[in-house]
């Protein structure tokens, strides 16, 4: 099984192929995803900081450039959580969380 590391909250075991932002969830780390995971919101972000990912996908471009964030000045380390399935380690730094933001959480996306 992959290791999930989130900064400021630890390493985790995640089962391979779970979308990263259930991973948060289901291991206390409240991020937010107020669109339930469609990659309409990108509430659900993250800089990527080490391990295994797939490239941006055309979706979560579209996302961005909707809510005017200039995913490019990451380099493709600003992702949405919700479009990525973990499939090997992986450390994260969540942007949104209910804690820095005040927000709700969001309904939980599907699996």
């Amino acid at each position: 099984m992959p290791y999930l590391t989130v900064l400021g909250k630890g390493t985790f075991e995640v089962d391979r192929g779970k979308k990263l932002v259930l991973a948060l969830e289901d291991n206390d780390v409240h991020i937010l995803h107020h669109c339930g995971g469609h990659a309409k919101c990108t509430t659900c972000r993250v800089e990527i900081l080490a391990g295994e990912y797939f490239e941006l996908t055309d979706k979560e471009k579209t996302a961005f450039e909707s809510k005017d964030i200039n995913y490019e000045v990451f380099d493709d380390f600003l992702r949405l959580s919700c479009q990525i399935c973990v499939t090997g380690d992986l450390t994260v730094r969540p942007i949104m969380t209910v804690e820095n933001s005040g927000l709700t959480a969001g309904p939980r996306p599907a699996d």
